[in-house]
C-alpha cells in the first residue's frame, strides 16, 4: 500500500523530533493544506471571532510557521534593504522576537504584487530556517534566538522578487533557485548550512529569453521506488530528485514558466500546474526513469488553472482557484470538471481544508467557505479589513491569518 503524503512527511522531516511542529511548513504538516480534525470557525469579521490582531511591520507575504506556541515569519522594508524575522506569541499576539538578518545594498527589482519576504520559513524542534531568495538564507535557534548560520551566495536574478520556499527533508534544506539567469536546485545541511548537493536544471532553457526561464514553485515529497523523492517544478520541466545526492530520477516536460503553485500528491500521482502562457493542470503517474512525459502523463486540464494558489486534494477531487477568482472541482482520476464557479476577488493565497470545510482567501480581505463536494455549495462568506497574500495557518481550533498589514488569530466566539 502506498503511503500518503502525511506518511511521507512524517518519515522525512528528519529534524522534527518528539514534539512535532503544529504548522511546520506553509502548507501544514502534510505539505498539502490539510487540517481536517480542527474545529475552526465558519464565520468571523473584524467585530466577531478575533482573539487578537497584531500589526506586522514592513511588507512580507510569507506564511507563518508555528511551533511551541510561537508563530515565525519574515518581513522586509518595502525597498528590500532590510530583511527581518519576527516571532509572535500565539496566545497573546505579542511580538516576542524581532531581528534584522540581512542588509542589502542594492535590492533586486520586484513586481508590484510581490514582496522581498515572500518565501515562507520552515520550523522544527529548536530551529527555524528563513529564506529571502537570492539575498539570504539563515538558521535560528528558537530558544536562544541566536543565528546559527547564514548563506548569501545562493544567487539568481528573480526578476520579479523571491517566491520559492524551502523544503525540510531528512536533515537537509532543499531550495529551488530559478532565476532568469541561472536555474538549479540545492540542498543545504540543515544544522550547518553547508552544501550537501547542488544540481543544475536539466531542461534546455538557453534558447529562451530570461523571463521564460524563471520559476517560483516550492518542492514537495513524492513516493519513490525505494524511498521518497523531492519533486521540484521549474520552467518547462518538473523533476524528481534523490534527496540523498540530488540525482535526477525522472522528469516530465511541460509548457510554462513562473509558476508559484506547489504540486500535490495522493501517493500514486502528482498534480502540478505549468505556469504562465496559459497554465495547465497535469496529472502524472509516479515512478519511472528519465523522461516520462509520453508514458506517465495521465490527463491535462487547461481551463482556469492557477499560477499562484496551490490546489487542495480531498477524497479524490482537486479543488483550486485561479488567480482571477474562478474556483473549480476536478476529478483526480480523469481530469473531468465537476463544477466551475466565481468566488470573491483575485487570489494568491493557497486554500486550506479544515474541519470538513474548504476555505479560500483573496487579496481584498474576503474569504469564501465551501463544502468539498461534487456540487458547488457556499457555506459562508467573511471579510477582514485587508487581504491576504500569505496562506492560512491552522493552530488548534483557530486560524492564524496574515493580511498585508496584520496577523490575526480567529476562533469561534466563546472559545
Amino acid at each position: 500500500m502506498l503511503p500518503t503524503c502525511h506518511a511521507l512527511c512524517a518519515t522525512f522531516l528528519g529534524l522534527v523530533l518528539q514534539d512535532a511542529p503544529i504548522w511546520p511548513d506553509y502548507r501544514g504538516p502534510g505539505l498539502d493544506g490539510h487540517a481536517p480534525e480542527a474545529e475552526v470557525p465558519l464565520e468571523w469579521s473584524e467585530k466577531e471571532g478575533v482573539q487578537w490582531k497584531t500589526p506586522i511591520p514592513g511588507r512580507g507575504w510569507s506564511t507563518p510557521v508555528v511551533h511551541r506556541g510561537e508563530a515565525w515569519m519574515t518581513t522586509a522594508t518595502p525597498k528590500g534593504d532590510r530583511l527581518s524575522v519576527l516571532a509572535v506569541d500565539v496566545d497573546t499576539g505579542a511580538i516576542v522576537h524581532r531581528a534584522v538578518l540581512f542588509e542589502v545594498e542594492e535590492p533586486q527589482e520586484r513586481s508590484k504584487l510581490n514582496s522581498y519576504a515572500s518565501p515562507s520559513a520552515v520550523i522544527a524542534e529548536g530551529r527555524v530556517w528563513v529564506h529571502y531568495g537570492a539575498e539570504g538564507t539563515a538558521c535560528i535557534d528558537t530558544e536562544t534566538r541566536k543565528v546559527l548560520w547564514r548563506r548569501t551566495d545562493l544567487r539568481c536574478d528573480h526578476m520579479e522578487g523571491p517566491g520559492s520556499s524551502p523544503l525540510l527533508v531528512d536533515g537537509k534544506l532543499v531550495i529551488n533557485v530559478d532565476g532568469g539567469d541561472v536555474q538549479y536546485v540545492v540542498a543545504l545541511e540543515a544544522e550547518t548550512g553547508e552544501t550537501a548537493w547542488r544540481v543544475e536544471r536539466s531542461a534546455s532553457l538557453a534558447p529562451l529569453v530570461a523571463d521564460f526561464r524563471k520559476a517560483y514553485s516550492t518542492p514537495i515529497l513524492v513516493e519513490g521506488k525505494r524511498s521518497p523523492l523531492v519533486l521540484s517544478s521549474g520552467a518547462r520541466r518538473t523533476s524528481a530528485f534523490d534527496p540523498d545526492d540530488g540525482r535526477e530520477v525522472w522528469y516530465v516536460d511541460h509548457p510554462g514558466f513562473s509558476m508559484s503553485s506547489r504540486p500535490v500528491t495522493d501517493g500514486k500521482r502528482v498534480f502540478l500546474t505549468t505556469g504562465f502562457m496559459r497554465s495547465e493542470l497535469w496529472a502524472v503517474r509516479l515512478g519511472g526513469k528519465g523522461d516520462v512525459t509520453k508514458s506517465h502523463v495521465l490527463w491535462k486540464h487547461k481551463k482556469n488553472v492557477p499560477t499562484m494558489p496551490s490546489a487542495v486534494l480531498i477524497d479524490g477531487y482537486l479543488y483550486l482557484v485561479d488567480d482571477g477568482s474562478i474556483a473549480s472541482c476536478i476529478d483526480a482520476k480523469n481530469g473531468n470538471r465537476m463544477w466551475r464557479e466565481r468566488i470573491d476577488g483575485d487570489h494568491s493565497s493557497s486554500p486550506v481544508y479544515a474541519g470538513g470545510r474548504l476555505y479560500f482567501f483573496d487579496r481584498e480581505g474576503k474569504s469564501t467557505v465551501i463544502a468539498p463536494s461534487k456540487k458547488f455549495q457556499v457555506l459562508a462568506r467573511n471579510e477582514l479589513d485587508d487581504g491576504m497574500m500569505a496562506s492560512p495557518v491552522v493552530v488548534g481550533d483557530s486560524f492564524l491569518l496574515r493580511t498585508r498589514t496584520h496577523l490575526y488569530r480567529i476562533a469561534t466566539p466563546g472559545e
